[in-house]
């Protein structure tokens, strides 16, 4: 009985560890990254093996980065958790907050990030210049990003957290635009196109998770605004992505502008479905959705490129 602990504690650890890393979501980071780099590449006609497999390792790590040091800032006010089994069931295999629970330690959790930062930053340091520079810099930026949206969203009155923290995600496609590309038309439009989403997006990811919010003290969108001001939230967000969507897709071949529209179609389902249900639960049935459109949106671009 008593060998069978090492072992138990083992098992315990790696699901520890999957759920900080959020495992099961693996394939999405490297999608949504390597998007921005298929425009690029369609652009300036500089498409290869070897960029590509640097560019897929560049966002699963630095993403997986960011993921660690969001629960690494927040470890202490996670302890506050009140609910497990909608929104941290989605994102964590397991349903574990893995360092308040005390699967991993903080100690690791910071060790684990610098690890994977580094490791990041070494990779970035194989593209071309000025490539190099301009990822690590957005990478660096995203960072602090995090870091800011994590501790000013503990106290403000306006969603000052939100509206500049929320700018790293947005800026994820880019970096991989980057990679090869330059800051050009197509690199500000994906921008553009993309950070409505996250903000409409980060807008459902709240709206589910209200009850934790409230038990942490966090002024995200739902606590400052209530349940049917995240609604409005999310459809006006959603209403400045159309837009900047029909802008965007000028720059896109036919196979990335039809998945666009697709993803579209998917978002517009999920802000009627608030709209007459602007609940955790709501922004729970919809969250799949919102992933959906995104994995739509990079994997379009990466077609059209490849056809």
């Amino acid at each position: 009985m008593y060998e069978d602990f090492p072992t138990l504690y083992r098992m315990t650890t790696l699901r520890g560890y999957a759920d900080l890393l959020r495992l099961h979501f693996f394939f999405a980071w490297p999608i949504l990254f390597c998007s921005g780099y298929f425009l690029a590449a369609a652009v300036y006609g500089t498409f290869s093996l070897v960029d590509l497999a640097r560019v897929a390792v560049i966002g699963f790590l630095g993403f997986e980065g960011g993921l660690v040091l969001n629960d690494y800032i927040d470890r202490e006010y996670d302890k506050r958790d009140t609910e497990f089994g909608r929104l941290t069931r989605y994102w964590r295999i397991f349903g574990t907050r893995p360092i308040p629970a005390g699967l991993v330690s903080p100690r690791s959790a910071l060790l684990l990030f610098l690890l994977l930062a580094i490791s990041t930053l070494i990779v970035i340091a194989t593209l071309p210049y000025p490539h190099s520079l301009y990822v690590a810099l957005i990478m660096l930026y995203c960072y602090g990003a995090e870091a800011f949206y994590q501790v000013k969203k503990r106290r403000q009155s306006l969603p000052v957290a939100q509206l500049l923290g929320r700018t790293d995600f947005a800026l994820f496609p880019v970096a991989g635009y980057l990679c090869t590309g330059f800051p050009d038309i197509p690199a500000l439009l994906y921008f553009l196109f993309f950070y409505p989403f996250a903000m409409a997006h980060l807008g459902v990811n709240d709206l589910a998770d209200i009850e934790n919010d409230r038990a942490r003290g966090m002024q995200t969108v739902p606590v400052l605004y209530g349940m049917r001001g995240t609604a409005w939230w999310i459809a006006g967000f959603f209403i400045l992505h159309v837009v900047f969507a029909f802008i965007f897709v000028s720059v896109l071949d036919p196979v990335a502008a039809a998945g666009v529209v697709f993803g579209l179609a998917l978002l517009a389902l999920a802000v009627v479905h608030l709209a007459r249900q602007p609940t955790a639960e709501g922004g729970m049935k919809v969250l799949p959705l919102f992933h959906l459109a995104m994995l739509m949106y990079a994997g379009s671009i990466i077609v059209g490129a490849l056809l």
